[in-house]
């Protein structure tokens, strides 16, 4: 079994500004920098999000629009290539002022009260995505590890 392995090569941290898209924001920054294997973590508060939930049935995605206030308990995600682009991937934990919780796929249209983010940077072998029949979504290409 191949098992490629990946070396720390560098790490920004630093602050979204407020009123600006999450998703996109964390986009920019990886396509400027040219990450194309990554780790992003961020915690923070947004002032509404959109989540989504892939409907593993339809093979689509189906947008959860949260229009209020949310602290960002946890947001986790990688970079990696998409179309010969550099990609985020992230999901999102978030709670309301009542202390429940929504989680979910990141989507455009998540927009920053306040956000830390670190972003990794690996050096290796680009992470690939390709659609998966199988699965309808584009995952990482031979990457298997069992």
């Amino acid at each position: 079994m191949y098992r490629p392995q990946y070396k720390y090569k560098r790490t920004f941290i630093g602050s979204i500004p407020s009123d600006a898209d999450l998703y996109n924001a964390l986009s920019k920054i990886v396509i400027e920098e040219d990450i194309r294997i990554g780790k992003i973590t961020a915690i923070g508060a947004v002032t509404n999000a959109v989540i989504g939930y892939f409907d593993q049935n339809k093979k689509e995605y189906i947008k959860i629009e949260l229009n209020s206030g949310f602290e960002i308990l946890s947001c986790i995600g990688n970079v990696s290539v998409r179309e010969g682009k550099s990609f985020v991937h992230a999901h999102i934990i978030l709670g309301n002022k009542e202390g429940k919780v929504f989680g979910g796929h990141l989507m455009p249209g998540t927009k920053v009260f306040a956000c830390e983010v670190f972003i990794e940077e690996y050096s290796g072998e680009d992470l690939v995505r390709e659609k998966d029949s199988t699965t309808d979504l584009y995952l990482w290409k031979n990457k298997d590890l069992v």
